[in-house]
């Protein structure tokens, strides 16, 4: 049954993992109505997420490629520190400390205190919120090419409320990115982009205190972890294009209505006792 719980897992975690939804939470909400009726536990998520950010440096690799080497040529003086793609990667370094560090330092709150449901279920519907009011009054007129560090430190300091399950890790970022008026599109590309080294030093630190016995024992053996990130590549994948799509012609009030009917009814089933937080 393990087994098939993981592949279910795996499956939510490709679905939701770049959509303004929060893939943390719904593995947290999922695991509760699965027969272990159980957390999957933070190293599960942190893991299988590998699998849906592999899909991103797939998908964006061509960007990818060109932003490391122009960044690194303008190391040496052979780019411009001006030119666009060597001042992206420096972005995504600099925004990349906010959540490198408040990780570190929150490790045993994130995985536990902040994984209860009362407020995983707070937060999408606070954070689905803010996502409606950014898409309302959000000028959306700047691309990527008018970042800038200041723009960077709050794109950055988005990204790590997702330490939180429930914020989303794209929602936050692709939020902070609408207040400061950047398009849909720049908004939600540079999300993906600010993602990539964060989820791989996250998942990455969790893999290896998983296979060397520093990390408690999870419901899942490393196998069918393995197994879960394999499925949410492949998902993820699907998903990353066809959000682009739909983010390029449509508003988010699609994603703001389902996290607060989510968070409701999590409230709801809480209340009730149905689950427990």
């Amino acid at each position: 049954m393990n087994w098939i719980e993981a592949i279910i897992l795996g499956i939510v975690q490709g679905l939701t993992e770049f959509l303004p939804v929060s893939s943390s939470a719904h593995l947290r909400i999922v695991g509760e109505f699965l027969p272990n009726s159980a957390d999957p536990g933070a190293a599960f998520t942190a893991i299988t997420q590998l699998g849906t950010e592999t899909a991103v440096v797939i998908f964006f690799w061509r960007d990818i490629v060109r932003i490391i080497k122009h960044w690194s040529l303008s190391l040496v003086g052979k780019v411009s520190r001006k030119d666009p793609d060597a001042r992206m990667g420096w972005f995504i370094i600099l925004g990349s400390f906010p959540i490198a560090i408040l990780g570190l330092l929150l490790e045993d709150y994130i995985d536990s205190q902040f994984r209860s449901l009362w407020i995983t279920a707070s937060m999408l519907v606070i954070f689905g919120l803010f996502l409606a009011i950014a898409d309302h009054v959000g000028k959306q007129e700047r691309v990527l090419q008018d970042l800038t560090v200041k723009h960077a430190i709050g794109f950055g300091l988005a990204q790590a409320l997702a330490l939180i399950p429930g914020v989303s890790r794209s929602g936050g970022t692709i939020t902070a990115g609408l207040l400061m008026g950047y398009t849909r599109a720049a908004a939600a590309r540079y999300a993906f982009l600010l993602a990539i080294p964060a989820v791989f030093a996250s998942g990455l630190y969790k893999l290896y205190k998983a296979m060397t016995g520093q990390e408690p024992e999870g419901i899942y053996t490393m196998g069918q972890t393995l197994v879960a990130t394999g499925i949410a590549f492949v998902i993820a994948y699907v998903i990353i294009g066809w959000f682009m799509r739909y983010i390029s012609e449509r508003s988010y009030n699609l994603f703001v209505w389902y996290r607060i009917l989510l968070g409701a009814g999590i409230f709801v089933l809480l209340g009730t006792g149905v689950i427990s937080a």
